[in-house]
């Protein structure tokens, strides 16, 4: 038996809600933090596939990504941790770990030779990078201690016409700080006050002509945007010079403090305490080659146009416009309008305006915009929203006609995930595509859409038909247009699919499909305050008839993808923790917590009427974990406990018996899973093994056959055959570090089972896995694989088998 395959077919992933976790390359390869992984996404991909893979390695949250050059970054966790990676042909790989900091890093920034990270431990570090041939050393250069208050944002900067460094800090207490370097470590120099909240962003733009300043951004969550002019004293000194000779016009100091004075006095009297506007020229003194330079740094413009904090700014790669992000989710492009002023100068100033504004308006709900970035050379510009998803917007460059058009923007496909912990997914009853749910409290459904390059099918969310109030836990189809799901409360909701659900696989070719499908409603919508989702039958004409031919979007996601619920399951006392379907799809049974006999049963009911099938099923004491029907007809349903047994229970008249249990786990049995023939069933467990079962043919009892062994505790269990009259059968088993093992077994010994392949976190998971499932497919020799993890993250992996 050769060794099988292994490759990755899709990998869906959120963004940690940090306004520093992700970054993108000169090349637009975007890297992000998700969970403890960094997930790698090539945004110029053709095919428009999304998250390539992830990196694991990280120990807590990964807080900051920067990519230091377009083959190495930097990454910070919530641990303290830096992580120094580079690429190597095609593999990218840790190069240097440093503890850092005893708290949570929570900005990173690098400049030449030097990485800055700021944690909440109230200090700012300065490293120094020595590239070596494999290893690269990072060494501690400086430390700067903030008395604290908290660092939330770091800009860093040459000069202008100088050798010396600039560096501003943001954070907790609302005010830049502005340090400088010329030859030994960073000093203080200047603080710029006029925000009057947390300062979270800051970006310097660097000079486009040697005798332009350098502009500072520092966006607040006060809603507003600051910039700042750093340029030479010298230079405006002699400037102002020629000012007065040419008007008379002495604009001296006095006026303007007076100016500023009745500023003040302004601010008093208005009822919202007033934005200060400060004119106040600060003075930075730093030694040069030819003894000191001095620097003015002066407020030049004040930016509103968001309602509610900003959360991040960047300069666009040719430096002419800034692209911030808000709470408001809001994403804006400023750029000056230039405008000659009369008044004493005779340089152009300019005022700034916002050329663009993307997003939701009044969009509160979801918590906005985290962070924003440009990509593609400033073609595209992009954020990540509170619940882990992007949203992208690219610029037209030319018409259906082939004309140049100039700040035209279309949105474009994203990338999105579950943002926490997902505890199940389900194939549909063909394998036409997924549902997974989680502890971010939504429901997903994935699937291949069939690509330009026919070879392969891309991968993407088609809709959410669950936002919902309490944790999911568990799903699984009753049909190919019907799924139910048990959450964090007594009832199971069943759910059916909408018209333009139905539509939308039939144009994207998802699932081959009839025309006609039925009256079903257009789509559906949550009243404010309830957890059902209604049926909504007249839907807005964007969504009938000309729909478009792409996927939903982030946002089209979050708000208009939604399935009526149908029916409610009632019947357990207390949070349901697991649900499954039988293999006719005509029966449905669920479990809830349970830490006495009398709530640790399952309750069977059928799909037709969603009426109890026969009396619950007793016999464990604590919590049922999985419940599993037996193929192909649903002749027994297997059960696994908190409790360490297993029970089987076979189909009579009216209802299931009790015929067999076991307790020869020593932990809890977290799994179990039937061969797709119905002959042997596994069961998986905290105490690091997975036992097969079959029945003896002359007692009818069932006994283990084999029991694998594992260093880790085994948390999920799926079975694979190779098709009709093969002569071998797969199992996969999921531990709770992540890992997959994947064994083979003749028909023939089905007590004898070899490893034939380890799929390690590189290609798996980083945390505990909730659930395996291979796809349906007719091609015996590739497989897929559905799995997903505590670590947030769902994959759908490719297993090449050779078969003889």
């Amino acid at each position: 038996m050769s060794k099988p395959s292994i490759s990755t077919a899709y990998i869906s992933a959120s963004t940690n809600r940090f306004n520093h976790a992700a970054d993108a390359s000169t090349s637009s390869l975007i890297a992000y933090g998700s969970g403890r992984l960094i997930a790698l996404w090539n945004t110029q991909d053709p095919d428009g596939r999304g998250v390539l893979q992830t990196l694991p390695g990280h120990d807590g949250l990964v807080t900051c990504v920067r990519f230091v050059a377009s083959d190495a970054f930097a990454s910070t966790d919530d641990k303290g941790t830096i992580r120094y990676w580079r690429l190597f042909g095609t593999e990218w790989r840790t190069t240097a770990i440093v503890r850092a900091h005893q708290q949570a890093i929570s900005v990173l920034r690098e400049f030449d030779k030097f990485l800055l990270t700021g944690s909440s431990d109230s200090s700012i570090k300065i490293w120094e990078v020595q590239r070596g041939e494999v290893d690269d050393e990072v060494k501690e250069f400086q430390t700067i201690s903030l008395q604290g208050w908290y660092p939330l944002s770091i800009a860093i900067a040459s000069l202008p016409s100088s050798e010396a460094i600039i560096l501003a800090i943001g954070g907790t207490d609302r005010k830049v700080h502005i340090w400088t370097r010329s030859d030994g470590p960073f000093i203080r120099s200047v603080t710029l006050s006029g925000h009057e909240d947390w300062i979270r962003a800051l970006a310097f733009r660097a000079p486009s002509t040697p005798n332009d300043p350098i502009v500072l951004a520092s966006g607040s969550q006060d809603g507003t945007i600051r910039l700042w002019n750093v340029e030479s004293f010298t230079k405006m000194q002699a400037q102002s010079q020629i000012h007065t000779e040419k008007s008379g016009d002495d604009l001296s100091d006095d006026l303007l403090d007076a100016f500023e004075a009745s500023l003040g006095d302004l601010s008093a009297d208005a009822e919202e305490g007033g934005r200060q506007i400060s004119l106040k020229r600060h003075i930075l003194t730093v030694k040069s080659n030819s003894g000191t330079q001095q620097y003015s740094v002066t407020f030049d413009a004040l930016l509103i146009g968001h309602e509610a904090g900003v959360t991040s700014l960047s300069w666009s790669p040719s430096n002419t416009s800034l692209l911030s992000t808000s709470t408001d989710s809001s994403l804006i492009i400023w750029a000056p309008s230039s405008i000659v002023s009369t008044a004493y100068s005779s340089s152009t100033s300019s005022i700034w305006i916002n050329i663009q504004r993307f997003g939701d308006v009044g969009g509160q709900r979801l918590g906005g915009f985290t962070g924003g970035l440009w990509s593609n050379d400033g073609a595209e510009a992009m954020a990540w929203g509170w619940s882990g998803g992007w949203r992208r917007w690219r610029r037209i460059t030319s018409d259906s006609h082939g004309r140049t058009v100039g700040e035209e923007w279309e949105e474009v496909g994203a990338i999105s995930g579950h943002s926490g912990a997902i505890k199940d997914l389900d194939w549909s009853p063909k394998g036409d595509y997924l549902v997974s749910v989680g502890l971010d409290q939504t429901t997903r459904i994935h699937g291949a859409i069939t690509s330009s390059t026919f070879e392969q099918s891309i991968w993407h969310e088609l809709s959410r038909p669950q936002v919902h109030g309490y944790d999911l836990m568990g799903v699984a189809w009753l049909g190919p247009w019907t799924f139910a799901s048990v959450a964090d409360e007594k009832v199971a909701r069943v759910f059916e699919a909408p018209r333009n659900f139905v539509e939308e696989v039939r144009v994207l070719g998802v699932k081959d499909l009839a025309q006609s499908e039925g009256d079903r409603p257009a789509t559906a919508s949550v009243p404010p305050l309830g957890l059902s989702n209604k049926a909504v039958s007249d839907a807005p004409s964007e969504l009938d008839g000309n729909r478009p031919c792409r996927r939903p979007f982030e946002g089209e996601l979050a708000s208009i993808t939604l399935w009526p619920e149908v029916e409610k399951v009632f019947g357990h006392g207390y949070e349901s923790i697991t649900i499954s379907a039988s293999n006719s799809l005509d029966l449905l049974a669920t479990a809830c917590r349970a830490t006495s006999p009398q709530h640790a049963v399952i309750r069977v009911s059928t799909t037709a009427g969603y009426q109890p099938f026969g009396a619950p099923l007793e016999g464990h004491s604590l919590t049922v974990t999985r419940i599993a029907f037996s193929p192909p007809n649903d002749r027994y349903v297997l059960t696994v406990s908190r409790d360490r047994t297993w029970r089987l229970f076979e189909k009579k008249e009216n209802g299931y018996m009790p015929i067999a249990a076991d307790k020869s786990h020593g932990r809890i049995i977290w799994d179990c899973a039937w061969s797709c023939e119905g002959d042997l069933f596994a069961t998986a467990s905290r105490d690091k093994t997975v036992k097969i079962w079959k029945q003896d043919s002359d007692s009818a009892r069932w006994g283990a056959i084999t029991t694998i062994k594992f260093e880790e505790a085994a948390t999920a269990v799926a079975f694979c055959s190779a098709g009709a009259d093969a002569p071998e059968r797969w199992l996969a088993v999921g531990l709770e570090t992540g890992e997959i093992k994947v064994y083979s077994s003749l028909m023939s010994t089905p007590d004898q089972w070899t490893l034939v392949l380890i799929i390690d976190s590189n290609l798996a998971h980083v945390d505990q896995i909730n659930r395996l499932a291979w796809r349906a497919t007719d091609n015996p020799s590739r497989k897929q694989l559905a799995s997903c993890s505590d670590d947030g993250t769902l994959k759908v992996l490719i297993v090449q088998f050779e078969v003889d």
